[in-house]
């Protein structure tokens, strides 16, 4: 059996079994051969909590091997769910085409990242799971379904948490490759920022800003500009910052994509990571949640309150930000966003205990915790900020009425009902 734990080491799976399928006829025989007992799907292991878990069988698709379907005319690519962004990425740009955008592990399978509202950044750029324009899965039957953008339950399953199968396949918009660069800026003031808020995230193609809640100074703001030439100017200032060649929002990891300006094409440019490195940290636990960008300065401002009992515990914060979408449990749903993420020393007991006092003062925001991220909101918390989690969870109901995609963790959230 596999290992196991997440990605960071710091959950541990507590299913019996883990089935490692190769093809799609092997993920149709695990569950047909596994009924009536509980599945779950199994992608890169980057969640932080037992939402991809199970009592039963888990089926991990990150095996199987990629298989790519390119149509220019349409302007999408099929591709298996296991599949790494930054694998397909690289076959994209091999042939001139782009995805709209990237999160920042390149490392992380389109199927597991569209499932949970997974995100890049940039004030025009939207959610990953919005680029889905189609889904192939297996069902509690064992057979395989599709469903397309435009059906009726497609804004129900695109973020749908492996509540329903065992996605196979995803279907994606792609738009023709682009060029990037990447530029840091330091010295912007909490006050310039928090008064001029969307100077700073438009000030790129994506733009993130890297936090360790200093009193004074935002921190680091990663921009990446996009170019029509690769002599394009950029802007010297940001606000009462300044470009800063030697700021590091990340120190200490080696890892990352190609910064200082210089441009490259887009799948080098826009995760924060490199493929072939190692992500983030390692060894910790991540926390974000997402707030209207109309309601952003408010919620930062309460969030700033805490800065004394959150630092000790941080690695980084970082903000994002993404334009709404329709899909009825994204954390985009029907509002321009803000992602507030916390990267956070593996302390279990000492995050957890400081959780409760970071939602509280995000809750007159209506803060949307990420799916796949350590928080501790439960059915009415989440009914309270997703408006169509009981359309959801019926659809999910009709599509498995037996349970068999059901776990403790989408009941204690409402994603699922009680077995």
């Amino acid at each position: 059996m596999s290992v196991a734990r997440n990605w960071a080491g710091t959950h541990t799976y507590a299913a019996p079994r883990i089935v490692e399928a190769r093809s799609i006829d092997d993920v149709r025989r695990a569950v047909a051969e596994t009924a009536p007992g509980p599945v779950h799907a199994l992608g890169t292991r980057h969640s932080f909590t037992d939402l991809p878990d199970t009592t039963g069988t888990l089926i991990d698709v990150t095996g199987i091997a990629p298989v790519f379907d390119l149509d220019e005319d349409a302007r999408t690519v099929t591709v298996g769910a296991g599949t790494r962004y930054g694998v397909l990425a690289l076959w994209l740009h091999e042939r001139g085409w782009a995805l709209p955008n990237m999160g920042s592990l390149p490392h992380i399978n389109v199927a597991g990242a569209a499932a949970t509202g997974t995100h890049g950044s940039g004030d025009g750029n939207r959610v990953l799971s919005a680029s889905v324009r189609a889904l192939r899965y297996v069902g509690a039957d064992a057979e395989v379904h599709e469903v397309r953008a435009g059906d009726p339950d497609f804004d129900a399953l695109v973020v749908g948490l492996g509540a329903f199968g065992v996605i196979v396949s995803v279907t994606l918009a792609i738009v023709p490759g682009f060029r990037l660069r990447q530029d840091m800026y330091s010295g912007v003031t909490w006050d310039a920022a928090l008064s001029d808020l969307d100077a700073v995230t438009g000030a790129g193609y994506s733009v993130s800003v890297f936090s360790t809640w200093s009193p004074e100074t935002l921190g680091v703001v990663w921009v990446k500009s996009r170019l029509d030439r690769d002599d394009d100017a950029i802007a010297e200032t940001l606000l009462d910052g300044r470009v800063d060649p030697d700021a590091d929002p990340l120190p200490g990891l080696v890892d990352v994509t190609e910064r200082g300006g210089v441009p490259g094409p887009w799948m080098l440019r826009l995760p924060h990571f490199r493929l072939d490195g190692e992500p983030s940290f390692g060894d910790e636990i991540q926390s974000e949640y997402f707030v209207s960008r109309a309601d952003a300065p408010a919620a930062l401002e309460a969030v700033r309150a805490l800065g004394d009992g959150i630092r000790p515990l941080l690695f980084v914060t970082e903000l994002r930000t993404m334009a709404g979408d329709d899909l009825w449990l994204s954390p985009a749903y029907r509002q321009n966003a803000l992602a507030i993420h916390f990267t956070w020393f593996n302390r279990p007991d000492e995050v957890a205990a400081v959780l409760p006092a970071i939602e509280a003062a995000l809750a007159p925001f209506g803060a949307r915790p990420h799916w796949g991220k350590a928080h501790g909101f439960d059915r009415v918390a989440m009914e309270r900020v997703h408006p169509r989690l009981g359309d959801a969870r019926a659809v999910f109901e009709r599509l498995d009425p037996d349970g068999r995609f059901v776990n403790d963790h989408l009941v204690r959230v409402g994603v699922r009902e009680a077995r």
